[in-house]
């Protein structure tokens, strides 16, 4: 599939990512403070409020320099992927461009020294412990 028609079946937000551009100046950002999060914003995608209270959400978080979120427990998977900028985790340093799938029952809390922009899908609402 050429990258025009793959960028032509893909959602407005991510129409650019076959020419490694993001659609990032068409987002709305609110601040995020849920699981204890100082200094992130959010542009959500889908939530709970579609999926139901257990349900999936997806969204585009934004880590200000120096953002952290205290530690949370995911009872289904999370996947992160780094859009730009570094997340840093107790699995190390995450630059643009990883993706992490964090496993039902796994524990982080999730910082940003340098800040960082990813892509977020959770499977389940967090659960802080």
């Amino acid at each position: 599939m050429s990258a025009s028609t793959l960028a032509e079946q893909l959602p407005t937000l991510f129409a650019n990512l076959p020419s490694g551009e993001f659609g990032l100046a068409e987002l709305e950002f609110e601040p995020l403070v849920s699981d204890g999060r100082v200094g992130a914003e959010i542009h959500r995608l889908y939530s709970t409020e579609q999926t139901g209270p257990q349900g999936p959400a997806a969204a585009v978080v934004r880590y200000l320099p120096g953002a952290e979120a205290r530690s949370h427990r995911h009872p289904g998977f999370e996947l992160i992927y780094v859009l730009s900028g570094e997340l840093e985790t107790e699995g190390g340093l995450h630059p643009a461009g990883s993706l992490l799938v964090l496993e039902p029952g796994s524990v982080h809390a999730p910082r940003s020294p340098k800040g960082c922009l990813a892509l977020v899908v959770w499977e389940q609402p967090v659960q802080p412990v």
